[in-house]
């Protein structure tokens, strides 16, 4: 459900699959651990195999979002249907996770 890649010492993408509700939190979160270790500065959410979020799992993300900032991590994500990038601008999410059409250019901003 939730894959953790490396793709550089200071970058890890979550790859986020199937749906993102409140039954997700355990596995949501341990993934999290697993990508914020080690120095970690940015972590890369991907979206394109999502198939249902509800506000369970947008508030989810709200959490993620508030370790990250605890920690100093930039959160990015990419692969948003326009469905719910509508719903990340309405909930200002998109104020606060750099939102991307692809994995490259995410990473882009990186460099």
């Amino acid at each position: 459900m939730f894959e953790v890649r490396e793709i550089s010492p200071g970058t890890r993408v979550i790859d986020i699959a199937g749906d993102l509700t409140g039954a997700s939190e355990a596995p949501l979160m341990e993934a999290w651990e697993r990508a914020s270790v080690d120095g970690v500065r940015a972590v890369v959410l991907s979206f394109v195999a999502l198939e249902y979020m509800n506000s369970s799992g947008i508030g989810l993300l709200v959490t993620l979002l508030v370790r990250a900032h605890r920690h100093g991590q930039q959160v990015l994500a990419f692969g948003l249907s326009d469905h719910y990038r509508q719903i990340f601008e309405l909930t200002r999410l998109d104020e606060a996770v750099g939102i991307h059409e692809d994995e490259a250019s995410a990473l882009l901003t990186l460099s």
